[in-house]
């Protein structure tokens, strides 16, 4: 067999298959901040412990900075049963470099850069607004290589349904129940690789969003020229507040079907562009929800909202409130409105599923008091800015701070207290965040059940956890990699790293900031970054219908560039929707040499369990970047 040395370099072969070569180098493909913690992993087949490794510069071809390998961290795989941590912290120069490493068993890495924070993730934090772009759903579409046209245009009158019965798949019998209104459920994202839309994932991907609007202007707000996202935050809370109607308190949650019956197609059950379903099938009645997508109900007008979409949709207001209060004031006081009036109808005692889709299963969500706490922390900071609009039901900040210390504690003191770290299904992360900020910023007020003191030790207590997780792993990553939600988790806990130092003016978890979030962009046994167009390796062939359909297969433009995937997994799938172009095309696995702890990373359209995007799974990753880029 010949292999290409570039194959060799980028780690797409593994070891036992070159000559000589029995190790790799994983890097961060993105690149290190110069004066941030640098790390790289030699995952090697024997033991390198006292080789000797180099930084050279590309451009000069010299060596500007030498180690000694360490000891190995602990196996990976049969194959690569040792693996070594390289640290190049004090390399503080910018350019271009390679690694090499001499011992037992040699390896040179893949090209990366060292460069200013204020610059090296602009493309990053660029792809990110990119992929939220094409995910657009609606008229307001932006034309692009993946984008010829809008979709769904029909959602403009969307017949609206109450929840039907379904199982744990998603299917229901008969047909679905009518209330006989209509609303205009258009605009939004889509979820993931399918068309549908969620107040669950979409609210806080918004809260996401706006939070970066607002903290970094220079570069996620009108400071920046390449990755503002103020008019991407704002298509965001548009949909929010049509699938809330503020004059009946009415919420609707869902657009759309995943799974439907014998008698029903959904929208799981066909591969297309979306642009096609408004004239779906022609008449054929089967595909009746494809052309005329159903809008749920969450229930009856004025009844009690399940405490997770009351809370994210409440902080998404809030927090509109705070982005558009000068630039588009009729915006923010209808946000801060339907805000209070939701947060209102909280249900505060919910019993059985939280309400998330239908089915449950798509999105299980248990945790609810982080959202309150939330929810309840950016209307008190939305009515600290001032300038308020009249009708509010409360204008004292101090009533939502409460409200707020409240939850927090009930989290802190509750069953799912420190489980989770900031995803789609734990938010307190976030929560505590700005909490820490609003008691602050209200003088410390008395009485409240929670302190900073409190709220930061509860930081602290997850990121210890997922401190105590890397331990075990040889690449350091704070979340097992056999799980769902590897990728998103990675973001999050990089986020949080940031937060937590910020708040406390310490580095404490500076080297976890920089190295989880290296993990997904490439500082991991397969050496792909985890977000497509981030990096020189990433997934070709995602669960995704636009990238699938109308993107290139191989790496080169167009592809979804931002997309964070699911990430490596303890479980991989097969299936084949009719209309999906095969990827894989010759059914090999490019990255499966390198599985390893019950962790596999698959390639292929089919596995929608380690590369299917989602709007939830991306939205973390450009306030990590915009953390890392924003060092003082």
């Amino acid at each position: 067999m010949t292999i290409c040395a570039s194959a060799l370099a980028l780690g797409l072969m593994p070891a036992a298959h070159a000559t000589t070569a029995s190790a790799l180098i994983r890097i961060n493909q993105v690149g290190y901040p110069a004066s941030l913690p640098k790390q790289a992993f030699v995952m090697s087949s024997v033991d390198d412990a006292g080789g000797s490794f180099s930084v050279v510069d590309v451009a000069t071809h010299t060596a500007v900075f030498t180690g000694t390998v360490p000891a190995s961290a602990g196996s990976w795989s049969s194959t690569f049963g040792f693996v070594h941590p390289l640290d190049f912290t004090a390399l503080t120069t910018p350019g271009r470099y390679v690694i090499t490493v001499t011992g037992a068993a040699g390896a040179t890495s893949p090209r990366f850069r060292i460069g200013s924070e204020a610059t090296l993730y602009r493309q990053a934090l660029t792809n990110a607004l990119s992929f939220y772009q094409t995910e657009r759903d609606g008229p307001n579409y932006v034309p692009s290589p993946l984008r010829a046209a809008p979709a769904h245009l029909n959602d403009q009158s969307a017949k609206t349904f109450t929840t039907p019965h379904v199982n744990q798949s998603g299917h229901f019998k008969g047909d679905l129940n009518p209330i006989g209104t209509t609303i205009d459920a258009s605009g939004g994202w889509f979820d993931a690789g399918d068309y549908l839309k969620a107040v669950e994932t979409e609210s806080y991907t918004t809260d996401l969003l706006l939070a970066g609007v607002r903290d970094f202007p220079a570069r996620m707000g009108s400071g920046s020229t390449s990755s503002n996202f103020t008019a991407e935050a704002r298509f965001g809370v548009q949909w929010l507040l049509k699938m809330w109607d503020d004059t009946t308190s009415t919420l609707y949650y869902q657009v759309g079907i995943g799974n439907g019956n014998a008698k029903t197609v959904s929208d799981h059950d066909i591969w297309r562009l979306p642009q096609a379903d408004d004239t779906f099938g022609g008449t054929d009645p089967s595909d009746r929800y494809i052309r005329h997508r159903p809008a749920f109900r969450a229930a009856p007008a004025g009844s009690p909202v399940s405490p997770n979409l009351a809370g994210r949709d409440a902080a998404a207001f809030g927090l509109c409130f705070q982005v558009y209060r000068t630039s588009a004031p009729a915006l923010a006081a209808r946000c801060l409105l339907a805000g209070e009036h939701i947060f209102d109808l909280a249900d505060t005692s919910p019993a059985g599923d939280l309400l998330t889709l239908i089915p449950f299963s798509f999105y299980p969500e248990t945790e609810w008091r982080d959202d309150l706490e939330l929810g309840a922390t950016e209307l008190a900071t939305a009515l600290a800015d001032g300038g308020l609009p009249t009708g509010l039901p409360h204008t004292d900040p101090s009533f939502y701070l409460t409200k707020a210390a409240h939850w927090a504690h009930a989290y802190i003191t509750g069953p799912g207290d420190a489980g989770d770290t900031l995803n789609l299904y734990d938010v307190s992360g976030f929560a505590h965040y700005d909490l820490y900020r609003a008691i602050e910023a209200a003088g410390d007020p008395a009485g409240l059940e929670v302190t900073r003191a409190q709220l930061l030790t509860d930081m602290k207590k997850e990121l210890d956890g997922a401190v105590a997780q890397a331990a075990t792993d040889p690449f350091g990553f704070g979340f097992t990699w056999a799980s769902w939600d590897t990728t998103t988790h990675g973001e999050g806990l990089s986020v949080m790293a940031s937060e937590y130092d910020a708040l406390t003016g310490t580095s404490t978890y500076a080297n976890q900031a920089m190295g989880w979030l290296g993990n997904i962009l490439g500082a991991n046994a397969w050496g792909s970054s985890l977000i497509v167009g981030d990096g020189k390796v990433f997934p070709d062939c995602i669960h995704h219908q636009i990238a699938n359909l109308a993107g290139h297969l191989n790496g080169t433009a167009p592809v979804l560039k931002g997309a964070a995937v699911e990430g490596p997994n303890g479980t991989t799938y097969q299936g084949v929707v009719s209309g999906m172009n095969l990827c894989p095309a010759n059914g090999s696995d490019r990255f499966g040499a390198f599985d390893g702890s019950g962790a596999k990373f698959t390639d292929d359209v089919q596995s929608f369990s380690t590369v299917e995007p989602a709007i939830d799974l991306t939205a973390a990753s450009p306030l990590a970047f915009a953390w890392l880029s924003d060092q003082p």
